[in-house]
């Protein structure tokens, strides 16, 4: 039983420390690290961008986001666009082709097969002429000057990647947009925290980040979350990942707790395959192995954490009964989740409960991810989350 006890309070502080006292300590520590200063500043030094973009039934968001990269305040001469449209059935093709036709920058590659978003980016990193690839998103839209302050830091030839700063917009109250914005923010920090203490940020955000084409390595065809496949990578090579907290960039975070559920099921299956292609980088004992149990591995076994204490709180309640206030905690936690759900159908909204609600069903999602990881995963092919929600 006291094998049992250490067990439990070990899988209760593991949890805390991922989501609590490393994201807390890494932020004010990092706040004392200055982040890379050797950077470009003429514009004839400039190195040259590719930038690329897989897109599937993107009527929504895709004008805009051309818009955005051709108002970007980086010299037009030393960009080219790359986009493959992956079978899209609505206006998207139409719409970028108008683009095309103008502009001299752009390359445009219509799939009349379904292939999903890895195979489209391995394809446009093979016919990208650029030094630096920016790997983005149709619905991230870039700021004026985003693309400069990405690419100012490859100057450094230690630094391999380098991520964009996250920013949402149009939240809501009546889903989760809210509380997903705050995590992604926290994690946002976290990151930048991580990149300028040991160069070692994990994961950028998917939607928008540069990196050194000749550091990028094709993802293989069959992996869920290619960002992070793409920045071990390098951190297995030894260069560095930083982020830059003035490359801006907005996105509408998910408000429908359902597709946001789903989402995070195939981001979990992901997970699992990333930590079984990487664990090797734990043994290395330096701050690349120490972010990456803390912040990664941690938080993907928190689930096995959760199911553990609660399997074995009954016991421990049977030996020692001042283990009451933990069980009256988890009726509280459990009654504030129902408490939730009730209030949303009748359309009352609470941040507060909707923060633990989001917390249950992204640990949910966790745990059912790894199963879906454990049967294989053959494609990486998946719908994009619905756009302006």
């Amino acid at each position: 039983m006291l094998l049992l006890e250490i067990l439990f309070w070990t899988a209760f502080l593991l949890i805390a420390h991922s989501y609590l006292f490393y994201p807390f300590f890494v932020q004010i520590i990092g706040r004392k690290f200055r982040n890379n200063t050797l950077v470009f500043f003429k514009e004839e030094e400039l190195p040259t961008v590719s930038i690329l973009m897989a897109a599937h039934n993107e009527e929504a968001v895709i004008q805009e986001k051309i818009e955005s990269i051709l108002n970007s305040d980086y010299p037009a001469s030393k960009i080219e666009i790359l986009i493959g449209s992956d079978c899209s059935t609505d206006q998207t093709n139409s719409i970028i082709s108008e683009f095309a036709k103008n502009n001299s920058q752009f390359h445009f590659f219509e799939l009349s097969t379904r292939t999903g978003k890895i195979e489209i980016v391995n394809l446009l990193y093979k016919k990208a002429s650029g030094d630096i690839l920016l790997l983005t998103d149709a619905n991230v839209i870039l700021q004026k000057n985003t693309l400069f302050e990405l690419v100012k830091h490859f100057k450094n030839p230690e630094i391999s990647l380098v991520d964009s700063f996250m920013k949402h917009r149009n939240l809501k109250s009546d889903g989760i947009s809210y509380q997903e914005s705050s995590y992604i923010s926290n994690e946002v920090n976290t990151k930048h925290a991580e990149g300028k203490i040991w160069g070692s940020l994990m994961g950028p955000f998917g939607g928008c980040f540069a990196i050194r084409k000749e550091d990028f390595k094709p993802v293989p065809r069959n992996f869920l979350v290619d960002d992070f496949y793409t920045c071990m990578q390098v951190l297995q090579a030894k260069k560095r990942c930083i982020s830059e907290e003035k490359a801006i960039v907005l996105e509408d975070v998910s408000n429908n707790l359902k597709a946001e559920f789903n989402r995070k099921i195939r981001i979990s299956a992901g997970n699992f395959q990333n930590l079984a292609k990487f664990w090797t980088l734990l043994l290395r004992f330096n701050g690349t192995a120490f972010s990456f149990l803390s912040h990664k591995v941690l938080r993907w076994l928190t689930p096995f954490f959760i199911v553990y204490i609660l399997l074995v709180f009954p016991f421990l309640l049977e030996i020692k009964s001042n283990y009451w206030y933990f069980g009256l905690f988890l009726l509280i936690m459990v009654g504030a989740l129902a408490f939730d759900f009730v209030l949303k159908k009748v359309n009352i909204h609470i941040t507060l409960l909707r923060f633990l609600t989001h917390f249950a069903t992204m640990n949910i999602a966790l745990f059912l991810g790894f199963f879906r990881y454990l049967k294989g995963i053959q494609s990486s092919v998946w719908e994009p989350t619905e756009r302006n929600q």
